[in-house]
């Protein structure tokens, strides 16, 4: 996902809004997390209903007074809001780890045309990889609540599994039943892999697999 913002200005949505500016900054900072793209806009009433909720939300993924550690997941507000007056109004009710865009810059509605937003409010939840993990969270969000991550991180999890989202990140509360039964399962794979192959060692050294020797 880091490629999507290289080259951007990504603001943070604190008291001083911080400006990540640099490659460095936006690749440690979006660098193998998901990415919930949040679009919405300040006149939109269902936008205001929803906001309340996914703020707590993300809260309680990343927020050390909630977890241990936080979750390697990042939001991030793409407004679609007719004026800049409006955006920063609506990012008042966003949590401060929030990132936006700065309103000047129109690859907010690149963003809206390229992830086909078509209704109001829309979560697309892209993998590390920038891939659509989900198109539109939002009735995921307020059906499940925080649950939704350990769905997120699993599918991300198997989908590609060259990226590993530590169990560190994630509460004890959080982990997935299934993670041994998945973990056991690539294992007797491996084995089986391993056992085909000294079986050829074996024969391609002239020895069958008994180990004797040539005939008398």
């Amino acid at each position: 996902m880091v490629d999507l913002f290289i080259g951007r200005i990504l603001v943070k949505n604190n008291k001083d809004q911080d400006e990540l500016d640099t490659e460095r900054e936006i690749v440690l900072r979006l660098q193998n997390r998901i990415l919930m793209l949040f679009f919405a806009s300040a006149a939109c009433e269902s936008c205001q209903q929803f906001a309340p909720t996914l703020a707590d939300f993300f809260r309680r993924l990343t927020d050390e007074s909630y977890v241990d550690r936080s979750a390697q997941l990042v939001l991030m507000y793409i407004s679609l809001d007719q004026s800049e007056e409006q955006q920063e109004s609506f990012l008042k009710e966003l949590p401060k780890k929030c990132l936006f865009l700065p309103y000047e810059d129109p690859y907010r509605r690149e963003l809206e045309a390229m992830f086909n937003v078509e209704e109001l409010p829309t979560v697309v939840v892209l993998r590390p990889d920038c891939s659509i993990l989900i198109p539109n969270a939002v009735k995921e969000i307020l059906s499940l609540g925080p649950d939704c991550y350990r769905n997120w991180q699993e599918a991300a999890e198997l989908i590609n599994r060259n990226f590993m989202i530590s169990e560190d990140f994630e509460p004890k509360s959080m982990r997935s039943w299934s993670d041994p039964v998945r973990r056991l399962k690539y294992k007797v794979e491996d084995e089986r892999k391993e056992k085909k192959k000294k079986r050829r060692r074996g024969l391609g050294a002239g020895g069958d697999e008994d180990g004797g020797g040539s005939p008398l």
